[in-house]
């Protein structure tokens, strides 16, 4: 946990005023209580981390339950209106915004979003159901994935389009003197 919390620090520059930390901090407590064996040992720190969680969840406007699973240097910038369910699974160097849901798709049917490493979630975004997220995946603003996401790739759109990256970033490059953009293919 120790060794989490100081990454944690590090990935929010250093900044203990940053609310997405005060989430991690609460987060890593909640995953940490579960290492201890012995129930009766346990108790007093399950109680300090349901006094902690609506507390956090109040001053920072992000519901993350200790139940789900997240990676290394986990960073939420800009904070406020993020609910992740507790089946959802991240994978290292996620970044999310303000405004994401990352939960199921249909109420009683169970399946969380799977994350890969280095995924950029846009503000908005809504990623829901059983669905895999590759590595190294940018999700824009206010998409709508409903389902899978190769590695290397972008998804924009309602329903989100799936586009390779590279691709992507070659159409919207260079812009001509005259101002029209100038299409290569």
């Amino acid at each position: 946990m120790f060794e989490n919390l100081r990454e944690d620090f590090r990935t929010y520059d250093y900044q203990w005023s940053r609310q997405g930390l005060w989430l991690m901090v609460v987060y890593r407590f909640g995953r940490w209580r579960y290492t201890i064996r012995r129930r009766w040992m346990r108790l007093p720190f399950s109680f300090l981390y349901k006094v902690l969680k609506p507390f956090s969840e109040i001053l920072t406007g992000i519901e993350l339950p200790c139940e789900a699973t997240i990676g290394r240097r986990f960073r939420i910038d800009h904070f406020g209106g993020i609910v992740i369910s507790g089946d959802a699974v991240f994978g290292d160097d996620c970044v999310i915004r303000n405004g994401v849901t990352v939960g199921l798709r249909h109420a009683g049917v169970r399946g969380a979003p799977i994350f890969g490493n280095r995924v950029d979630v846009g503000a908005g975004a809504k990623i829901l159901g059983a669905i895999r997220i590759g590595d190294d995946v940018v999700i824009g603003a206010n998409a709508v994935v409903l389902r899978d996401v190769p590695a290397n790739s972008v998804a924009v759109g309602v329903p989100a389009r799936i586009l390779p990256r590279k691709l992507q970033e070659l159409a919207t490059e260079p812009i001509a003197d005259d101002g029209i953009l100038e299409a290569q293919v």
